[in-house]
């Protein structure tokens, strides 16, 4: 079949899907709301996957699609969410369900071409994985904001606001992280901060973390950048085997400080970044449907 191959990056607050032809050029491209069926009501999730490749595919027959997606497990246990989304899978015309992988898995393949290595996200979250032919084959850490993910976003933010809780409480001078912390919450005391940070759900720390990056010249903060990046350097090299590390996610992917001195860290072992999940997801649907295809990385 010619037509389309389909990838699609279903995150919790968006889904974005590329369509891409024969010879690897994107033709369509669409956007929806989050995907994860543990953060939305699975029948709104499942709607907005469908959109999304309704949308890149425009009508044109889909040969192959693939979605990587957060909240797999919940997909793949719950029949009644499982029907769901075969609905919107047949809605937006695929014929064929698509290939349903994590969000790590396809980050993975948007960064390189290569069938082995880790990735590395730390975004709200973080965690490690190791792939073996694509696939995942092992995993460090990602068990979640209240059980870990160290060095993600929420840990991040966690800690701008305990270590500014530890200065209030001793009485000492504050310095510009801490004074940018009670200024985010709109509070000026030790216990208005707790009540503050109480109030929101637990997640909404993940706001605080860009502070720590924007304020890396106070110790307090250069010390939480460089608890963040061992601490993701450590995940990494206990699920790395062989072959490249690739990170992805607002936090280690970027050119901030912290990303930057993971980077350093990492420096024995070839680092790639994910830059699009949803092209890397649709290079990956290619291969089913049109066999060997450059990597977007490798086009010009």
């Amino acid at each position: 079949m010619r037509g389309v191959a389909v990838g699609v990056d279903g995150g919790g607050t968006a889904t974005r899907a590329v369509a891409v032809d024969a010879s690897g050029a994107v033709v369509g491209r669409g956007t929806s709301g989050g995907a994860n069926p543990n953060s939305h009501p699975p029948e709104v999730a499942a709607a907005n996957v469908g959109a999304a490749i309704a949308a890149a595919a425009g009508g044109r027959p889909v040969g192959a699609c693939v979605l990587g997606m957060a909240g797999t497990s919940k997909l793949a246990n719950d029949p009644a969410v499982a029907g769901l989304f075969r609905a919107a899978f047949a809605g937006a015309g695929l014929t064929e369900p698509p290939v349903v992988v994590t969000d790590a898995e396809v980050a993975f393949v948007a960064g390189t071409d290569a069938e082995a290595g880790t990735v590395v996200i730390s975004g709200t979250g973080s965690i490690a994985m190791r792939i073996e032919g694509r696939r995942r084959a092992a995993t460090a850490g990602g068990f979640g904001w209240l059980l870990g993910d160290e060095g993600s976003a929420f840990w991040l933010g966690r800690e701008a606001v305990r270590t500014t809780l530890r200065a209030l409480q001793a009485g000492v001078a504050l310095g510009p992280l801490a004074e940018a912390v009670l200024a985010a919450a709109g509070v000026g005391d030790f216990g208005s901060l707790i009540t503050a940070c109480n109030a929101a759900p637990p997640i909404r720390l993940a706001a605080y973390a860009p502070l720590v990056t924007a304020h890396v010249d106070d110790p307090v903060a250069a010390d939480i950048v460089e608890r963040a990046a061992l601490a993701l350097c450590a995940e990494a090299e206990a699920a790395w085997v062989e072959g490249p590390v690739v990170l992805a996610g607002s936090v280690a992917a970027h050119d901030n400080p912290i990303g930057v001195r993971l980077r350093e860290l990492l420096a024995a072992h070839t680092v790639e970044t994910a830059t699009d999940n949803a092209a890397g997801a649709a290079w990956l649907a290619s291969l089913t449907a049109f066999g060997e295809q450059p990597h977007p990385k490798h086009r010009h």
